[in-house]
């Protein structure tokens, strides 16, 4: 009878495509991890993988078995957290993924609140993009993501928690002390240093501004605020960065300014993500409403 360890075993070799790594990662001997995955196949009466000295690859009918292995895996995690469910809140682990636009300027603001009502809870962060976290929420690999919204979640779910508008950053000798807000059309967009493609900000950016392309300042290929918020301390150009951000990226950097895009809002909306069915949703409603509470201490 084919059994979970087996799965489990095929499933680490998927990610890793090494026999060893995934062993390590099983944390089994090769020899056992091989002999499992043999019987496994043996038992199928078709080869999952295909391995030579150097490396190992996926066959045809190894992935249709190995995407029902997840399904299998994934039906049982949520078995096991249903007879969890008379416990307390936040009684077992949970694993959140959150983008990179939004994990320094959030998380500093809530998981101190959260872990004073939930000492206890065991929460485990990763960080990565977005298209990265919604494959791995799909998959069952991590409980839910944070992302910024709009952006294409099909087939998933989303719990709002937040909203907030952009704000253009520029140098105190680039711009008027009197300019309180500024419209898209009055951005000099050749100076304008954006996020590298790939990065869902550089698209809701783009998007409130109105700009179906860009003529943004191409000698910089960032991939973080900070970097951008340096560039506009050097003189070098001007950023637009999210609300939530700013207290962060501008608090000891007296020379920026910070002035309200004006451009009708929310400019993005952040959210929780999680599978149909997800039998945690009580307890991610409770982080949703304490992450709105502080966001409203901290942000308004």
């Amino acid at each position: 009878m084919i059994s979970i360890k087996q799965l489990h075993y095929a499933l680490a070799i998927e990610k890793t495509l090494h026999f060893k790594k995934a062993a390590e990662a099983c944390n089994v001997s090769q020899s056992a991890l091989s002999t499992s995955i043999n019987e496994l196949e043996k038992q199928l009466g078709v080869p999952i993988f295909e391995r030579n000295n150097k490396k190992v690859l996926v066959t045809g009918n190894g992935q249709l078995i190995l995407d029902k292995a997840k399904r299998v895996k994934l039906e049982l995690d949520e078995l096991l957290q249903i007879s969890q469910m008379h416990k307390q809140p936040f009684a077992n682990e949970m694993t959140i993924g959150v983008i990179p636009t939004i994990g320094p300027y959030l998380l500093p603001k809530v998981l101190p609140e959260v872990r004073v009502q939930y000492p206890d809870f065991k929460l485990k962060i990763i960080e990565d993009q977005s298209h990265v976290l919604t494959e791995k929420v799909r998959t069952g690999e991590i409980d839910a993501a944070i992302l910024a919204l709009p952006y294409p979640v099909d087939g998933l779910m989303t719990f709002n928690f937040w909203e907030e508008d952009f704000y253009w950053v520029c140098h105190k000798d680039d711009c008027s002390n009197t300019l309180r807000e500024i419209a898209s059309d009055e951005l000099e967009t050749e100076k304008l240093m954006l996020l590298k493609e790939g990065h869902c900000l550089k698209d809701h950016v783009l998007e409130a501004c109105k700009l179906q392309s860009t003529k943004s300042n191409t000698d910089f290929d960032s991939t973080s605020l900070h970097t951008l918020i340096q560039m506009v301390a050097g003189k070098l150009g001007t950023t637009l960065v999210p609300q939530m951000a700013l207290d962060k990226l501008i608090y000891n950097e007296p020379e920026l300014r910070a002035i309200h895009l004006k451009e009708p809002g929310p400019h993005r909306s952040i959210a929780l993500v999680i599978r149909p069915n997800y039998v945690r949703t009580n307890e991610l409603t409770l982080l949703k409403d304490i992450f709105t509470k502080q966001l409203m201490l901290k942000c308004c």
